[in-house]
């Protein structure tokens, strides 16, 4: 019987029980001196067979070696034992004491007698036999074939007399192999507490100790068998385990939580996200941004209602027809009966699932003051976006989100919603960057390749192409010429270095698969615009053209009207430009500042802060189109040699892609100001001041946000007529011009009916036929000439005749001519 204290498992020999008379003498047997015992398992050496006698002889039992004095037996088990005896507590199944000459009470409970537990364990089976030749065995109780309370679990009853065992030597007490049914001991040392038990069939390796089984010196703690799984019975079952007396001290179990929990915390950690916060305060910062475009929605365009109205229809246009007629989309309701009219402008027809909702002109208005609002969020995020996966910090990434939206000269652009569509762009470049696992600070880091972002880049370039060529072609160009430079520098390296550089074939796959796709795309969109310009040759640009609208250096640094900072200062320098809306270019003298502190100091490396540089000044030369030594080398020879580029009338639109490597300049600048700030805020005794130095490096972002501010006109757009909700088509609206008819596109909305009016970038000859003949009308010449084209119905509107050749013949008689007359609204409406 073994003592210790109750759930340590730190046993220390106990004094001889009831029983200790019935056993040999351990002197008298083996006759053999006692040695000390070991504190460590380096210090292991063999004790004595002896039970009942310490190194002194004293018959007393032997103390721990960390002074703890042996207490007595409480309930059958041990107590009193130290931590330096055993680093471990046991476990139910547990060996004899060292030098007590008993085995483990699980040994002995494999004898066939019931309820075999206890002091009368030693009197049985082979257990007996051993300890009459002095030895002092060390078992252990085998599990999935160990015994335990007389039943081995997987096997048969274990019996005494089945026990065998191999050798047994009395010097050293070493049982080489001892079967007990199906569990098995392989050898048990005990001067060196060694135990090789088999669980399941598994040996346990030398050196270790197993489920309490003790290791240099120490005893492990004993019990009944029935410890374990309850007392034997006579058929060799177990009787059911009692609790444990501990448990109802133990802590409660963390309680599974429900599907509603889980799905309120993936919420909750969705909408504190990096990227999640980043879109809602993109979205929130172009409402504030934009506003009064919100105000009224319905009402209002913002800057003029002449081009607006044009991209509203257009948006209108292309979603209707691709829910009735989508072989139809070329061929719009417009500019009857020209062909391919559709093409005839910038569609932006990436918008067309917006269209596909409403219908009218009112619901026309709202889908495009609605996308505006969207299209300057897209642009910061999708900026912000790309200078975060280059390296840059999360200030640093809004302040170049926040230059590329909202740069001054973008404000004189705000009635050309195909130019503000801009976010496309950095956004598609940040998903390939992403898949390719690139960035400017890190540089190519294989380990993070992904393929879906750059199957995702692609689509999202694609979708940027379809919103109008004159942003999208630049960038088409931009994509193809980088995917050039990045193929002949994998090469260069990968023969500079002897090595293959780790790229993958599912990148390339992605990157073959993407191309194809965007370039599919930009075929098929600019087939119809070949289609125009064979119908109409005289649509083309000339050089000519592209100089009117070519910008001087002055336009980088003068501001337009819609400037609330700058545009009343710079008053008088737009009124020496000859076409201002076009030539006015300032990015903001705040994005100038901190990108030349950027060339200085900054995240980025030295020769991409150079590379940044260069593109700046490349890019800032190709916008001053003809004004930079003619464009002899920058802007003609793309203008002839380019496909597609001789469309782009206006160089000043480049600018965009100056603002955003500026930006990238600047976020290198203030990342490094931030970073700079941490470590200061980090270091410094005492910590007040850290907040605040930490609130000063918002100020960046703050300058380039106010910088930013507009004063942008919100005109009321012009009430749709009565006439014009119920005319049938064909139909011909007067007066017609390019501004009006761009009023009758929003309001033909309404049925889309085909009308003879149409604005675009260039005039129809037949459109200009018909608006030289019906000066006329109503008169016999120009109905016979209607007729002909396959007009219907003229509609003439009373509030924009004064002036015009219509104030006097509005209300002549038109019985002759055999049409009709009659007054709807404001309206005249004439049927042919």
């Amino acid at each position: 019987m073994t003592t210790g204290q109750p759930g340590t498992g730190k046993a220390q020999p106990a004094a001889a029980g009831p029983d200790a008379g019935k056993q040999p003498s351990a002197a008298s047997t083996t006759g053999s001196p006692t040695r000390p015992t070991g504190t460590s398992d380096a210090d292991r050496a063999p004790v004595s067979t002896t039970a009942a006698t310490t190194a002194d002889g004293s018959g007393r039992p032997p103390r721990s070696t960390d002074g703890a004095k042996p207490a007595p037996a409480t309930n059958g088990r041990p107590t009193g034992a130290s931590a330096a005896t055993e680093p471990g507590p046991a476990k139910a199944d547990t060996t004899t004491t060292g030098g007590t000459g008993r085995a483990s009470d699980a040994a002995e409970a494999s004898s066939t007698a019931p309820n075999v537990t206890g002091t009368d364990a030693p009197k049985r089976g082979w257990i007996s036999r051993l300890t009459k030749r002095g030895t002092a065995a060390k078992g252990k109780s085998a599990k999935g074939g160990d015994a335990k309370g007389g039943d081995a679990k997987g096997g048969d009853p274990v019996k005494a007399d089945d026990a065998k065992v191999d050798a047994v030597k009395a010097d050293d007490a070493k049982v080489d192999a001892v079967k007990v049914g199906d569990a098995k001991v392989d050898a048990v040392k005990v001067g060196d507490a060694k135990v090789d038990a088999v669980k399941g069939g598994d040996p346990v390796k030398d050196g270790e100790t197993k489920d309490g089984a003790t290791k240099t010196g120490g005893t492990a703690k004993s019990g009944r068998a029935g410890d374990a799984d309850g007392p034997a019975q006579a058929d060799g079952r177990t009787k059911p385990a009692d609790p444990d007396r501990w448990e109802a001290f133990a802590s409660a179990p963390e309680p599974k939580p429900s599907v509603l929990t889980r799905s309120s915390r993936a919420v909750g950690r969705f909408l504190i996200h990096e990227w999640t916060l980043a879109a809602l305060g993109a979205l929130a910062l172009a409402v504030l941004m934009t506003w009064p475009t919100l105000r009224y929605p319905r009402y209002t365009l913002p800057q003029d209602y002449w081009d607006p109205s044009l991209q509203a229809w257009q948006m209108a246009w292309s979603g209707h027809i691709l829910l009735t007629d989508p072989a139809h989309l070329w061929q719009s309701n417009t500019f009857f009966p020209e062909l391919w009219s559709f093409a005839f402008s910038d569609t932006l027809l990436g918008y067309a699932p917006a269209g596909m909702l409403g219908s009218g002109p009112a619901d026309a208005i709202l889908r495009y003051n609605i996308m505006f609002v969207l299209a300057h969020a897209l642009a910061t995020f999708g900026a912000y976006a790309l200078a975060r996966q280059l390296g840059a910090g999360r200030i640093g990434a809004a302040v170049a989100g926040v230059t590329y939206t909202y740069a001054p000269w973008l404000l004189s652009q705000a009635g050309h919603l195909h130019v503000l569509s801009n976010g496309g762009i950095p956004l598609a470049l940040a998903m390939l960057a992403r898949g390719h696992g690139w960035s400017l600070r890190h540089g190519y880091r294989p380990e993070q390749r992904h393929d879906g972002w750059i199957y995702a880049g692609w689509l999202v370039a694609a979708w940027q192409l379809s919103l109008g060529f004159g942003i999208g072609l630049p960038f088409a160009y931009f994509l193809g010429g980088t995917v050039l430079v990045a193929v002949v520098l994998f090469f260069v390296r990968r023969l500079r270095t002897r090595q293959a550089v780790p790229f993958g074939r599912r990148l390339i796959v992605a990157n073959v698969l993407g191309g194809v796709l965007f370039a599919g795309v930009g075929v098929l969109l600019a087939f119809p615009f070949f289609r125009v310009t064979k119908l109409h040759p005289y649509a083309e640009r000339t050089i000519d053209d592209v100089s009117i609208f070519s910008p001087p250096a002055s336009g980088f640094l003068t501001a337009p009207a819609e400037s609330r900072i700058w545009g009343g200062l710079h008053e008088g320098a737009r009124a020496a430009l000859p076409w201002h809306p076009e030539m006015t270019l300032l990015p903001g003298y705040v994005l100038y500042a901190l990108a030349l502190g950027g060339l200085f100091f900054s995240v980025w490396r030295l020769r991409h802060r150079l590379l940044l540089l260069a593109g700046v000044l490349v890019t800032m030369a190709f916008a001053m189109g003809t004004r930079f030594f003619d464009g002899t080398f920058t802007y003609v020879p793309l203008f002839e040699h380019v496909p597609g580029w001789s469309a782009l009338r206006t160089p000043g639109r480049l600018m965009l892609w100056t603002t955003l490597l500026l930006g990238l300049l600047a976020a290198g600048a203030v990342t490094a100001l931030t970073d700079r700030v941490r470590e200061l805020t980090a270091q410094r005794i005492p910590s007040w001041p850290g907040p605040w130095l930490r609130m000063a490096t918002l100020l960046p972002l703050l300058l380039v946000t106010v910088e930013g501010l507009n004063s942008t006109p919100h005109p009321v757009v012009p009430t749709q007529p009565a006439a014009l909700r119920s005319a049938e088509g064909p139909l011909l609206v007067l007066p017609s011009s390019q501004n009006l008819d761009q009023h009758v596109m929003l309001w033909s909305t309404s049925g889309f009916p085909d009308v003879v009016n149409g604005g675009s970038g260039f005039t129809p000859r037949q459109l200009d036929d018909v608006r030289r003949v019906s000066q006329s009308f109503p008169n016999q010449t120009s109905v016979d000439y209607l007729r002909t084209l396959g007009v219907r119905t003229v509609v003439l509107l009373r509030d924009q005749v004064p002036g015009t050749p219509w104030e006097i013949t509005i209300d002549a008689p038109v019985e002759s001519l055999g049409i009709t007359r009659q007054e709807v609204g404001d309206s005249v409406v004439y049927r042919l």
